[in-house]
């Protein structure tokens, strides 16, 4: 045997220890990704196109979801819009009144209660009404005592808040009660049109992003095709072949989450300034929620996901596609 065959078979005897393979494993990953990054600083216009289609895309449906979001805590602090008015039957007395208003602060379903006695009704009229003197006039007082009764946000949805009028209205001093189910099926039913709609926009968008991802890989892949084609010549796996054009989708998606990320912060910013002047004015304060880590580390990991997700159907497709003949 020839001295170069016999060092060729002492070097293939060399035995990998686990520790080695391990440290090459993480070692390689590492060098493709860099590499790959670096791919995106040397085509920096096509790069900055493709990020912030990604980065764009995300922006517009995470604006409108935690708009709608802040939208149903404005709701909660409309709770007059949920109040059920319980009007009690005239032979009942202060005591009994006192009584139901015990009982009815026991329930889970209900936040506040308010009693408003026939005195203080007819005191309230009067002073709206502006027929104070008018009302001097009459025999007795024709208001019956009224209890006020404020559900908590969970049971203020106009399904729940029905059927807890349902149950007040069974209460034996109780005559007749009074809930405003129209107002708050319309409030509730654009609330959740708004969602519909976020939700079907988000999906439209994150499949453009998807396919934008896809043929930009493509082209990259495409322009690559000799290289492949050496590659596999001298023993390449596909393995290897399609992991820079992965991490390739993966800068894409980080970078495009974080510049989603900063253009929502700067749109709510701006945004809250108006919001702001507008709420004062209902006596309202608003206070813009979900830029948070959280909301951070969703956007990045679904803009990461769905720079991958394009990245890997391409390659599956394009890189199998590409053999020496």
């Amino acid at each position: 045997m020839s001295l170069l065959f016999r060092g060729r078979q002492q070097a293939s005897s060399h035995k990998v220890s686990v520790m080695q393979r391990f440290f090459m494993f993480f070692a390689d990953h590492f060098r493709q990704g860099i590499n790959s990054l670096g791919e995106l600083y040397r085509m920096p216009f096509a790069s900055l196109m493709t990020i912030g289609v990604l980065g764009f895309s995300i922006t517009l449906p995470s604006t409108l979801y935690i708009m709608v979001e802040n939208t149903e805590q404005v709701t909660e602090q409309w709770q007059q819009a949920s109040e059920i008015s319980l009007f009690l039957r005239s032979d009942v007395n202060d005591t009994q009144a006192q009584q139901l208003i015990g009982r009815l602060s026991s329930w889970n379903e209900i936040n506040s209660v308010k009693f408003v006695s026939s005195q203080q009704g007819l005191e309230e009229f009067q002073r709206l009404s502006g027929l104070g003197e008018a009302l001097d006039y009459l025999d007795e007082n024709p208001f019956p005592p009224v209890v006020l009764v404020i559900p908590t946000s969970k049971h203020a949805s106009p399904k729940a808040a029905a059927d807890l009028l349902d149950k007040l209205r069974k209460e034996r001093e109780v005559d007749i009660g009074k809930l405003d189910i129209e107002w708050l099926e319309r409030l509730y039913g654009l609330l959740s049109i708004a969602k519909e709609l976020v939700y079907l926009l988000s999906t439209l968008l994150f499949f453009a992003v998807v396919l934008i991802i896809g043929n930009t890989i493509r082209l990259n892949i495409l322009s690559k095709r000799d290289e492949i084609l050496v590659m596999k010549l001298v023993g390449a796996t596909d393995a290897f072949i399609q992991r820079p054009f992965l991490y390739t989708g993966f800068w894409f998606g980080l970078l495009g989450g974080l510049m989603a990320w900063v253009t929502v912060t700067c749109i709510l910013i701006w945004i809250g300034w108006s919001l702001d002047a507008f709420m004062q004015q209902y006596q309202i304060q608003l206070d813009i929620t979900g830029l948070n880590i959280q909301a951070l580390v969703f956007m990045l990991l679904l803009s990461v996901f769905l720079g991958l997700l394009g990245s890997f159907l391409s390659v599956q497709k394009h890189v199998d596609e590409i053999e020496p003949k």
